[in-house]
């Protein structure tokens, strides 16, 4: 199985890290600081892919943090063109589902894999969609009751509780959990840094 500490996840997020353990990768985890704010006039797309590039650029530009490849990624629910971001509180999160019950909308997660020693970066984004059920307002209480809502992009988690809300995804699964795994994965096989089967 392919491991190595010298591949830092500039993240805090655990989804992330799961997701790169499934495929063996043992990974550093050193959460960036970086504003989350959308520029005027930002696509989605862009958006994600901005934010990916710059966690992983300020990880690695911080010298005690040991590596050389570093993953950064940034993921938004999409509803008409417009951003849903992690929900502020409880009424912003049950907006949020209101607001996505009984229709789909897309998550879209940008990836940037960069190479310390080279300098390189390699990013991205990916787009799936997502269909939810219509909800009724007991689905929704309980599941703000259940305190997964309130950090995760859209006010969901689909590799949780909130899976009962989804009846079908079109294009990737892991790209909904946080991380366009099968692009991060060939850009860190095309930089050297892990090969998955020798």
């Amino acid at each position: 199985m392919p491991t190595s500490r010298k591949i830092v996840l500039a993240s805090a997020s655990p989804r992330r890290r799961e997701l790169l353990a499934q495929v063996g990768l043992n990974v550093a985890v050193v959460p960036a600081d970086v504003d989350e704010t959308p520029f005027a006039g930002e696509t989605p797309t862009a958006h994600v892919v901005r934010l990916s590039e710059a966690k992983a650029l300020a990880v690695a530009g911080r010298r005690e943090v040991v590596g050389r490849w570093f993953i950064g990624s940034d993921t938004v629910v999409v509803r008409d063109d417009a951003i849903l971001g992690k929900p502020a509180d409880a009424i912003e999160a049950e907006a949020m589902l209101r607001s996505l019950s009984g229709r789909s909308h897309e998550v879209v997660s940008g990836y940037a894999v960069l190479d310390r020693a080279t300098g390189r970066t390699r990013s991205g984004a990916v787009t799936t969609r997502v269909w939810f059920k219509a909800l009724t307002d007991r689905e929704i209480a309980g599941y703000l009751a259940t305190g997964e809502p309130f950090d995760k992009a859209g006010a969901y988690a689909i590799q949780g509780f909130g899976a009962f809300m989804v009846p079908r995804i079109e294009g990737s699964y892991p790209n909904v959990v946080g991380l366009p795994l099968c692009e991060v994965i060939a850009a860190l096989e095309e930089f050297g840094a892990i090969r998955l089967f020798a």
